[in-house]
């Protein structure tokens, strides 16, 4: 392993957080970090900092996360061409840096959180914070090895300049994260969520390690296995038994099915509340207005709109389209939470879906509410949708407490639930040969949503991939979901408007899956050996 690093690591400052809220600024004035990371108060302040780097990567833009995918297209507003639509991908593409910058920030912060653990006061949950780390640190690599491929492995806290890097084999990452997570998982407690990571969330992402593993050319045999009994692990018997809807409640994000989540609050993000949220509520809908509508509805930036191909996986009797689609807006839109019966608000917009869309399903809404807006089926998913309130909104990450503004949302991320546990189990139980088992894993999810069991002839990869669309549509799963399985090509040149197969095509024939190691990092880097992801050299 490599302990070489590009400079822009050696540029950051660790922000010091408070035990309550693990991600509120404190001050400490006249105390050198050496001194004050060797303290029990000082080291708790150093791991917790660990746990804001979480909102660094999955807090700001989600183009690397779901753009360029069979779900998600650009509606009014255009999105990164490079990432959307990967004709014109390239090391200097807009947002192509963002995971490469902010997980190796995090790197960096728990690489020093881990050098500190040997220096500071022993405490009882030493061990404990230290397996917290080392979690939060393989999942910054595992985003990178699937964004990038092989990146360079840092393993040991930098404190001085080093100008350049080599790169590991993406083998050596995937090796050092199971690693890693083992050992998390040896030490971590088990139990609920109560906002810091235990066993079945180091579970949960060891699994997808082993499955996502499994389908590369390196990947052991029993890798499928593997991940299957560690989804069954983090599952640990659990139910589904909390309505879809409620899962996605603005008071009720702390639920019992989420097994790991970005943490925010009011009160973390009070020193400005514009830039300290989150984005993830005012991407996925349209565009409701200017600051006219500040307090009746949110800001929307009309990018990663749901395609017709995610809208037409639903059918009326499935629960999670009224729980993920916000299919009527009222006139003043966030009423709807604060009500008992929506019915008396006077509706503003409504999107018809495919079973209530008939020229008499028309006539009969528009006589009952004159004033309102009936998008027919078929009107409103991107690409076809061209102006201000066209496309369907997605509800379940709205915050109607945030401010009007593009990233003040103060919602947890969630970033896995037993839900995704049940379908990760299905997809490793099918790849390892006990289609059986796995059948009855997506079958669990499918009841919650009050539809028909899958049968075996449906049971398919293909399968498993729509009802992941059903069931997490606007999670920030899609795009590695589809790079995982290699169906990325196939499903995004089919569903999405902009996207042809050709568009993957590469420099010496190869396709653009990874992503390109950004130009910025290579230039910083005085090793001019470090190669490039073969389709863009």
């Amino acid at each position: 392993m490599t302990n070489k690093i590009y400079i822009l690591l050696l540029a950051l400052t660790v922000t010091m957080v408070s035990c309550s809220d693990f991600l509120v600024e404190e001050n400490k004035s006249n105390v050198t970090a050496e001194s004050f990371y060797v303290t029990a108060e000082g080291f708790e302040a150093l791991v917790n900092a660990n746990y804001s780097q979480l909102r660094n990567i999955y807090g700001d833009d989600a183009w690397l996360f779901c753009a360029g995918t069979d779900l998600y297209a650009q509606g009014r507003t255009p999105e990164p061409d490079g990432l959307s639509q990967y004709r014109d991908l390239n090391p200097s593409s807009e947002g192509v840096d963002h995971l490469y910058n902010t997980c190796y920030r995090a790197i960096q912060t728990a690489n020093q959180a881990i050098y500190y653990a040997d220096l500071t006061e022993q405490t009882s949950d030493l061990n404990t914070r230290v397996a917290e780390v080392q979690y939060l640190r393989a999942n910054a690599y595992f985003l990178l090895v699937q964004t990038y491929g092989g990146v360079g492995l840092i393993t040991e806290y930098i404190n001085e300049p080093i100008l350049e890097f080599d790169r590991n084999s993406a083998e050596d990452v995937y090796t050092f994260i199971i690693g890693e997570l083992q050992k998390s998982i040896d030490v971590l407690p088990g139990g609920d969520f109560n906002g810091r990571v235990n066993k079945r969330a180091a579970q949960h992402l060891l699994g997808k390690v082993y499955l996502t593993r499994g389908y590369e050319t390196f990947g052991s045999a029993s890798d499928f296995s593997t991940a299957a009994s560690l989804f069954d692990q983090a599952i640990n018997g659990q139910a589904l038994d909390i309505p879809f809807g409620e899962l996605w409640s603005p008071d009720n994000e702390k639920n019992a099915e989420v097994l790991f989540s970005v943490q925010y609050s009011a009160g973390s993000v009070s020193a400005d509340p514009f830039e300290l949220g989150n984005r993830q509520s005012s991407y996925f809908g349209p565009y409701q207005g200017g600051s006219e509508i500040a307090g009746d509805a949110p800001y929307r930036t009309y990018t990663l709109c749901p395609t017709d191909f995610a809208i037409d996986l639903f059918t009326q009797d499935d629960e999670r389209y009224d729980g993920t689609f916000m299919h009527t807006t009222y006139d003043r839109y966030f009423d709807f939470y604060f009500v008992d019966d929506p019915s008396g608000l006077g509706i503003f917009h409504y999107y018809a879906p495919a079973w209530a869309s008939s020229a008499q399903d028309q006539a009969d809404f528009e006589a009952q509410n004159p004033d309102a807006t009936f998008h027919a089926y078929g009107t409103y998913g991107a690409g076809v949708a061209s102006s201000d309130y066209q496309t369907i909104p997605v509800r379940k990450f709205d915050d109607p407490t945030a401010p009007f503004g593009e990233k003040t949302s103060t919602r947890d991320i969630v970033l896995s639930r037993v839900g995704d546990t049940y379908l990760l189990a299905a997809e490793a139980y099918l790849q390892s040969g006990d289609a059986g088992t796995g059948l009855n894993r997506l079958n669990t999810v499918r009841e919650r949503a009050g539809v028909a069991a899958a049968t075996s002839g449906e049971f398919d990869l293909d399968y498993i991939l729509d009802e992941r669309g059903r069931e997490l549509l606007g999670e920030y799963h899609r795009w590695f979901d589809l790079k995982r399985t290699k169906k990325l090509v196939e499903r995004a040149s089919a569903h999405h408007y902009l996207i042809e197969e050709s568009n993957f095509d590469g420099a010496n024939g190869e396709l653009k899956i990874l992503r390109p190691i950004p130009q910025s990092a290579l230039d910083l880097n005085q090793n001019r050996s470090f190669p490039q992801n073969p389709a863009y050299n």
